[in-house]
């Protein structure tokens, strides 16, 4: 399967988690985003959308804010300790998304994912807790983030 997967603030591509996809048999699109220019980060996500028709897309915290900018039809999206309330526009994420974010967050608040799951209509079940901090790096949070984006994807259109 295709996988977007759209880097955070500070990253660079080829990190832990879209390597870790890729071993497990994805192709992963894994654009370079620029931290400076956030509108050159959505410009870019969309071109690689358009070019290449992922079946989900996976944010990594600004990452996060960056693909719920993006215009991606129903494409589903996987969000990693979404940081929307930091950046962008778009203040609701489309029905088919899935969060995964630690309480023990200490760079953005698991809160603003509740908030973005009450104000986009979507289930409590859209949230799943996972991990121990912001990076979500450990086995666990990994595997989730695999079959978030292997359930959903078979769920699209």
């Amino acid at each position: 399967m295709k996988i977007l997967f759209l880097h955070g603030w500070n990253s660079v591509p080829g990190g832990l988690k879209p390597s870790y996809l890729a071993e497990h048999g994805h192709e992963i699109l894994n654009p370079a985003l620029p931290d400076e220019d956030f509108a050159e980060s959505v410009r870019i996500a969309q071109v690689e959308f358009d070019r290449h028709h992922p079946a989900v897309i996976v944010g990594s915290s600004r990452g996060g804010a960056v693909a719920i900018n993006v215009q991606s039809g129903t494409t589903p999206l996987v969000l990693l300790c979404p940081a929307w309330k930091r950046w962008g526009t778009i203040r609701k994420a489309k029905p088919n998304t899935v969060i995964l974010h630690s309480r023990a967050d200490d760079v953005i608040p698991f809160a603003d994912s509740v908030e973005l799951v009450e104000t986009s209509g979507l289930p409590k079940t859209a949230l799943i807790e996972v991990g121990t901090d912001h990076r979500l790096a450990e086995p666990e949070p990994l595997a989730a983030m695999l079959a978030a984006c292997e359930r959903l994807a078979s769920h699209t259109p």
